[in-house]
């Protein structure tokens, strides 16, 4: 029963012993085991039969020359071939050891071949494509490089292009300004002339109705027509103010006597002091028209001394030495300059405005100290006055020329 026991055990631990999962993993192995086991097998009994005869010649001399009782050579037989059975177990298990190793060392070779050519395929494989992953890289810088120059030319064409319009705008806005200004002077020009004759329609039927009842309604016509006149001349300032204070669209006389834009108020009611006494005007009328002359006279010093003042800084602003030289480095003064300048002939306009105001008060006050009648003949003076300037400019302009 030990025996047993063992012998299964040792068949357990012997390297015959094989699992099933063994088998099937390598049928091939297995044969050439068990062809080694077989030869291992016939190498043994040769072994077993040389070595049986010295075993049994030796056991028996021992026991003779021992004087041990004599034993069945059956007992002796069977010691015998337990012991060649073990050496023979031993023998076979190292044997197959062997074979096992060569054969692992063997497919072990194999999958390190395996793995070296695996690697290898691998490395060629990465190799392509890190090729194609630069070659894409490439092919999108090259575009990339496309895409951006056509993006400066077409950055440069787009700012010749600019260029040029600024140009033609620039000319564009220059004769706009040039045919508004003439225009402008056109439709001046033109409106004063209709105001005039209009002026003189009127003058004629005042002067024809001077005992009329309804005298008073074309004293009001007249001063409304002045009104006219005054609205003529802002709109005018604001298209050219330079035309409308030089004074070019009156006669050079009338230019000679012109003060901003027009005449003095103080030089018409100068010129009605010579028709006082045909004008029976009482005394309260002449305190009145005194003082309606100083208000005058002083608001006409405030305004002459605004323009004398304007034109100092003008001229001051004009002559600053930071506009002799029209580098970047003073650029902002030399813009500031200007500005200041163009705000001060803004303030030259707002002077004429005041001083076609004050002309037209000037009217309407002579048209409430007076009687209509009185007002008529006022009227029709300063309108003589101003034909006889006309008249003055036609000789001389008609005078021989030496």
């Amino acid at each position: 029963m030990g025996e047993m026991m063992h012998n299964s055990n040792s068949d357990t631990q012997s390297p015959f012993y094989l699992r099933s999962h063994d088998f099937d993993r390598n049928g091939n192995d297995l044969m050439e085991l068990l062809q080694s086991a077989g030869n291992g097998i016939q190498h043994a009994d040769k072994i077993f039969s040389m070595h049986s005869g010295i075993k049994e010649s030796n056991v028996s001399g021992s026991l003779q020359f021992g004087g041990a009782p004599n034993a069945s050579s059956a007992e002796t037989r069977s010691l015998v071939e337990k012991e060649q059975f073990e050496k023979w177990d031993d023998l076979v298990a190292d044997h197959i050891q062997h074979k096992q190793t060569s054969n692992g060392n063997e497919l072990a070779g194999v999958r390190l071949n395996a793995g070296d050519s695996s690697g290898k395929s691998n490395g060629r494989f990465r190799n392509q494509k890190e090729l194609v992953k630069l070659a894409r890289n490439r092919e999108a810088a090259r575009k990339c490089r496309m895409r951006k120059k056509a993006y400066v030319q077409e950055l440069e064409m787009s700012q010749q292009r600019l260029l040029q319009l600024n140009q033609t705008l620039e000319k564009a806005r220059q004769q706009g300004d040039k045919q508004r200004h003439s225009i402008g002077r056109d439709a001046f020009d033109r409106d004063h002339a209709q105001w005039l004759g209009e002026h003189e329609r009127l003058m004629d039927e005042l002067r024809s109705s001077l005992s009329s009842t309804t005298l008073h309604l074309l004293v009001d016509a007249v001063i409304s027509h002045y009104g006219e006149l005054c609205g003529i001349k802002s709109a005018g300032a604001r298209s050219d103010m330079f035309h409308i204070l030089s004074g070019l669209w009156t006669t050079p006389a009338e230019r000679l006597m012109m003060w901003l834009g027009g005449f003095r108020s103080s030089d018409l009611l100068k010129v009605l002091e010579k028709q006082i006494q045909p004008l029976s005007l009482s005394e309260q009328q002449l305190v009145c028209i005194f003082n309606l002359q100083q208000s005058c006279q002083q608001a006409e010093d405030a305004l002459s001394q605004g323009m004398e003042a304007l034109q100092q800084s003008l001229t001051l602003t004009l002559s600053s030495s930071s506009l002799a030289r029209h580098s970047a480095g003073n650029l902002v003064d030399y813009a500031s300059h200007m500005a200041t300048a163009m705000s001060n002939i803004h303030t030259i306009q707002n002077f004429l405005h005041q001083a076609d105001l004050l002309r037209l008060h000037t009217l309407q006050q002579l048209q409430r100290i007076l009687s209509p009648c009185q007002a008529a003949r006022a009227l029709l003076a300063i309108n003589d006055y101003k034909t006889r300037l006309k008249a003055l400019s036609s000789l001389w302009l008609a005078r021989p020329k030496e």
